[in-house]
């Protein structure tokens, strides 16, 4: 067995097939698939499911992957403490439903960046469930999710809390609505609206806020950072957790702002999303504290941007 054996496997799996491994690893095809066939052999399981839509890990290979990722951790730490600074860094992927990304997320992304100029972080934006599974099958190493109270992630997977907030409606500056103290359900039904489409948590209380009864000029969109962008340039309103609209460089720039939502009375949780019986290197462990940390400056009242 050897170590670019694992690498190999690893990489398929963090990828999602057997090509856009192939070229992360600089490796042709063919050549990638025979290391991971050898390491199949050489433990007597089926390590990828190899379909015509691509290669994907297996049951076996989801279970001995903790154990892969031991052993590439080990080898990490191995070649930190002989020097090799080069080889020492993992590439970290982040997956995001794309809430608070300019409040929590970029802040410490730069701060990471500062003090391990040699990190490597990938970030990944999609629905919940399609994090989930990527989480599942190792192919991210957290992810950033909203939840409610009583939401409970998968079978696998475990909660880390981090900000919790109100749904607010989300307004250009200028809009008529920004002179009203709260704004009803009932208004948004007069305005054209920008939804999240199905699978991320804002559609499901859209679903809830509006019944049947959906404004008669309704966009979807993926995402909170897309849904604001959208807001600004005059497409309609939405509605997201206040923690992913206060501080924005859009509110900044004075292009956006947002009032209570009344008839809606949920909070919204965003939380660390991470495997049961996560291994971490250094690296990983850093960005885990430095979310926690940003985490606890958002939620002080008045919290400025003081993560630079």
């Amino acid at each position: 067995m050897r170590v670019e054996q694992l690498e190999c496997l690893l990489a398929v799996t963090r990828h999602g097939s057997l090509r856009r491994a192939s070229e992360h690893l600089h490796l042709s095809q063919p050549a990638l698939s025979e290391s991971v066939t050898r390491l199949e052999r050489e433990l007597g399981v089926t390590l990828l499911d190899r379909r015509r839509s691509g290669a994907r890990v297996s049951r076996d290979g989801r279970e001995l992957l903790p154990h892969v990722e031991a052993v590439l951790d080990a080898v990490v730490r191995l070649r930190e403490a002989a020097g090799d600074r080069s080889l020492g860094s993992r590439l970290l992927r982040l997956g995001t439903v794309s809430t608070a990304t300019s409040t929590l997320l970029n802040p410490v992304l730069r701060r990471l960046a500062a003090e391990h100029p040699d990190s490597r972080v990938e970030v990944v934006n999609g629905r919940q469930d399609a994090l989930d599974e990527q989480l599942l099958t190792g192919s991210l190493d957290l992810g950033l999710v909203n939840v409610l109270e009583g939401d409970d992630p998968p079978p696998g997977l475990v909660d880390a809390p981090l900000l919790t907030g109100p749904v607010v409606v989300v307004m250009p500056a200028d809009h008529p609505l920004a002179e009203r103290r709260l704004v009803l359900v009932e208004d948004l039904r007069a305005e054209p609206f920008v939804a999240m489409r199905e699978g991320y948590l804002m559609h499901r209380l859209a679903v809830r806020a509006f019944e049947d009864r959906w404004p008669r000029a309704c966009a979807s969109t993926d995402g909170a950072e897309l849904g604001k962008a959208m807001v600004a340039d005059g497409a309609g309103l939405t509605f997201l957790p206040r923690f992913s609209v206060d501080g924005d460089a859009l509110q900044r720039a004075g292009a956006i702002t947002h009032r209570p939502l009344a008839g809606l009375d949920v909070r919204v949780h965003l939380v660390l999303r991470t495997r049961v019986h996560d291994r971490r290197t250094p690296h990983l462990e850093r960005l885990h504290s430095l979310l926690r940390e940003r985490a606890a400056t958002l939620s002080q009242p008045d919290a400025g941007d003081r993560i630079a």
